[in-house]
């Protein structure tokens, strides 16, 4: 097993720090991380050791839907499928590299049987077919769910394993910097979240490794409107220090989500048809607003329940479609200051519910689900009870019988993140970026394919890792002490600045600047964007990275204080590459896509016909003018690099042609060769 035993090294005059030593280090404990662990011991490498900020906290284990989607390889009924036909599915997302969609579909069978041996109790018929449906994006019936919390059976069963495999964890560790060299990861430098800050012998903690498998997650600070959960913050602002190259960062996905607890809205909760409600902050002056901008009821009506399918903003759907309901939230929240909430207590204009008004596929499905009660509560407990019981189990309780629940447009996941290959190498030689840090989607993606990625990517890289990269870390201290300098050094230098700034009354803290930062982000970086408000943001976000040392303060003695410094910076420094993409983006002139409105004062509105009065009298309603972008962005990809640091920050971006799916080569004897010649590692 890995060697847990710390030795002292002196990194800088007179400061000694402890160093663990270990082939590899897994950061993260959500279902990538505990995956690509419990995978390395299964192939060989049992030198390895996890690192967490949290062991409990992450996306994996908090977040989920009123049915979470696992999507997978066909593996039941007479519907044809294949291995090709998957990738292709996954491919046809746009701006997709081919290997990546092609890895994705033929390892999807492998990872979710070995899921369903740990424990994970995907649901089967008699004959143990694994049933599945339908997803959004999805040609076939691949998808599958063990409820609510289907990611969070994931960690937990393959967690249970990394305990039986006797994996070291240790928690309470926040990511300060990766240690290069020569193009090469050969470290990590951590933040001991759970000690004081001393000058003389600060909490830091040098890791020294081959391989560092980023299971972090996706940056989940950067959005004030975010269902992302509390605890999940991700770690990507190291990995653009070090020189990583990110991919498609510029596509996220954005939803209806409740605020408290934060939870996506999505299935059931929109198919049983809630009215919407908007308020002044302090509750008062409620109204039916969509009402406003679509009089029809039972078209209204209708495009509510198609958000149950449709549950993430649809730029192609912001035409007479049900993400025009996302965009008159947005307006409400984001816009007029409003607060809006669903009210699953009366139907829309408190009137009776009337089926016959409902558009054919709304009206078939409720009458097939018996879901024809009057009201929405008795519809939805009708229909999924669990799904009403979640909000008085899960904190805050909200009593959907006799309560309001507030939601708003939130970010929900980031579908670009580090570019990788079909190993899920980066750039940086010995940095695997797996799950939602990796950027191995495209713009559009089917449901549940994120999970199936997740365990993909953390089966290949430890594969890759116990094959050809099992060599123990180099024994030359001199380089790794000289490697390790900088970034020491420039913890130190951050910690030292902020707080002379607290001893001298500077008044805005870490805690303070992260706020401000996510709340810029929602305004001008969500699913509403424009070249002013993206440009803008970026000049704002680059010159607090610049400044940082000198605007922030943080009382060393507060440890949350010290620890939010530097998610601060790494938060900071992911925003200012982000947004720096999305300017890129926007200049190209190339149209709205995903699930993000690129504001052109050239464009058309986003309904017509009988909805045109959803945004055109407004007096805000030429932020919502767009077209749509064509298809010849969807063979080409963005990739970002942040070049400069320090007070000149600068990224550098670039475009390049996706790598196509690879061609079929199956024939068995040549097939065979190879495999026993590199082990299928190639």
């Amino acid at each position: 097993m890995a060697n847990i035993e710390t030795h002292i090294l002196e990194v800088l005059e007179r400061l000694e720090l402890d160093v663990l030593t270990t082939n590899t280090v897994v950061v993260g404990t959500g279902s990538a991380g505990f995956c690509a662990a419990t995978r390395l011991v299964e192939f060989g490498q049992d030198d390895v050791v996890i690192v967490t900020d949290k062991t409990k906290a992450g996306t994996s284990r908090n977040a989920g839907s009123d049915k979470q989607t696992y999507y997978k390889l066909t593996l039941a009924g007479s519907e044809p499928d294949s291995v090709r036909e998957m990738a292709s599915t996954l491919f046809a997302g746009g701006a997709m590299d081919g290997d990546n969609a092609l890895a994705e579909a033929a390892l999807s069978a492998r990872t979710f049987l070995h899921l369903c041996d740990i424990g994970v109790p995907f649901p089967r018929n008699e004959y143990g077919e694994f049933v599945g449906y339908k997803t959004d994006h999805d040609p076939r019936q691949r998808a599958t769910s063990v409820g609510p919390y289907t990611s969070r059976s994931m960690v937990e069963a393959l967690e249970k394993k990394a305990q039986e495999q006797g994996i070291p964890v240790i928690s309470e560790c926040r990511v300060v910097d990766l240690i290069v060299d020569d193009d090469k990861v050969i470290g990590l430098l951590v933040l001991r979240r759970d000690r004081d800050w001393d000058a003389a012998n600060p909490p830091l903690l040098l890791i020294r490794c081959t391989n560092v498998v980023y299971a972090t997650g996706g940056p989940a600070m950067l959005y004030a409107n975010s269902v992302f959960p509390h605890g999940q913050w991700g770690a990507s602002g190291a990995g653009y220090r070090a020189g990583v190259v990110g991919k498609n960062v510029t596509e996220w996905q954005f939803g209806l989500a409740s605020l408290r607890p934060r939870w996506n809205v999505s299935g059931t909760y929109m198919q049983v048809v809630p009215r919407f409600i908007s308020t002044e902050p302090d509750g008062s002056d409620p109204r039916e607003f969509l009402l406003d901008a679509i009089p029809d009821r039972g078209r209204l009506a209708s495009l509510i329940f198609l958000k149950g399918y449709q549950w993430p903003f649809d730029i192609r759907k912001a035409r007479d479609g049900s993400s025009v309901i996302d965009l008159l939230v947005y307006r409400e929240t984001q816009l007029r200051g409003r607060r809006v909430y669903l009210d699953f207590m009366y139907n829309i204009a408190d009137e009776p519910f009337d089926p016959d008004q409902l558009e054919p596929e709304a009206r078939t499905y409720l009458e097939r689900a018996g879901a024809l009660q009057n009201s929405p509560i008795e519809r939805l407990i009708h229909m999924n009870r669990p799904a009403y019981d979640f909000y008085l189990e899960k904190g805050p309780r909200v009593d959907l019988a006799t309560e309001l629940l507030e939601v708003d447009v939130c970010a929900q996941h980031n579908n670009g993140g580090f570019a990788v290959d079909s190993w899920w190498r980066s750039n940086l030689e010995g940095f695997f970026p797996v799950g939602e840090a990796a950027g191995s989607h495209g713009v559009y993606r089917p449901g549940g394919s994120a999970l199936n990625s997740g365990q993909v990517g953390a089966t290949r890289a430890a594969e890759y890792i116990a094959k050809r990269r099992a060599q123990a870390p180099s024994e030359d201290s001199a380089s790794f002490v000289n490697a390790a300098r900088g970034p020491v050094g420039e913890a130190l230098g951050l910690v030292n600045a902020a707080a002379v700034n607290a001893a001298e009354g500077v008044e805005l803290t870490s805690l303070d600047l992260l706020q401000q930062l996510a709340e810029l982000m929602s305004a001008d970086a969500g699913p509403v964007r424009s070249a002013t408000s993206i440009d803008q943001a970026s000049v704002t976000i680059g010159q607090w990275l610049a400044d940082l040392p000198r605007i922030v303060s943080a009382d060393p003695d507060s440890r949350r204080l010290v620890d939010r410094l530097f998610l601060l910076r790494d938060a900071l420094t992911t925003a200012f590459v982000y947004t720096s993409a999305m300017s890129d983006f926007v200049h190209k002139d190339a149209g709205s896509r995903g699930s993000v409105l690129y504001s052109d004062p050239a464009g058309a509105f986003p309904v017509e016909g009988d909805l045109d009065q959803v945004v055109s009298a407004a007096d805000d309603s030429e932020l919502f003018r767009f077209r749509l972008s064509g298809t010849d962005l969807d063979s080409t990809t963005q990739e970002v690099r942040l070049a400069g640091s320090g007070e000149s920050p600068e990224v550098e971006i670039s475009w390049r042609d996706v790598r196509p799916i690879p061609a079929d080569d199956d024939f068995f004897e040549n097939v065979w060769r190879r495999y026993r010649e590199t082990g299928g590692v190639s």
